[in-house]
Order: structure tokens, then C-alpha cells, then sequence
């Protein structure tokens, strides 16, 4: 009769980090990704930008902070991703 304990299993979530455009929807904010790329047949290296929808409880978030976002469950019909965590609050106009 072994009987083992079971280790805590870790999640293999996809977490992204970009910058808020938009936070004027309720608990939603829409973060900009953008990732450098190298063209096939060119050769040369392009941007590649991508906005998510991303789900926030407190309105801590303003436009044009610097988050780390998380894969989670689908919240909404657009939402699948989370706030994790804040990099960077943007600086006081």
C-alpha cells in the first residue's frame, strides 16, 4: 500500500506582456502586443502587433501602462486572457 502525495501541478498558462490602449470598458481593458519577427522571403524584421481583451478586477489599470497578462478561461465572447500583474504605471500627464 504506497500511498504518494500529490505535488501541487503547475499550470502551463501562456503570459504575454504589452501595453493598455484602451481601458474604458467595465473590468476590461485592450493590451497591444507587439513582437519582432523575421520576414520568410525578405529576410528583413517586421513587427507584428495583435490586441487583446483582457479582464481586470480593480481599476487599477490606465492607458498606456505596461502589463503581463495571462491565459484563462473564457469570460466573455472576446475575453480570454487576465491582468496579472502591473510592469510599469505611465507617467501623470
Amino acid at each position: 500500500m504506497n500511498q504518494q502525495t500529490a505535488a501541487p501541478a503547475e499550470k502551463n498558462t501562456r503570459t504575454l506582456v504589452g501595453r493598455v490602449v484602451s481601458d474604458r470598458m467595465h473590468k476590461t481593458v485592450t493590451v497591444l502586443i507587439e513582437r519582432r519577427v523575421k520576414h520568410p522571403m525578405i529576410g528583413k524584421i517586421v513587427t507584428r502587433s495583435k490586441k487583446y481583451a483582457a479582464h481586470v478586477e480593480d481599476g487599477g489599470v490606465k492607458a498606456g501602462d505596461l502589463v503581463e497578462i495571462a491565459e484563462c478561461r473564457p469570460i466573455s465572447k472576446t475575453k480570454a486572457w487576465k491582468v496579472t500583474r502591473v510592469i510599469e504605471k505611465t507617467k501623470a500627464a
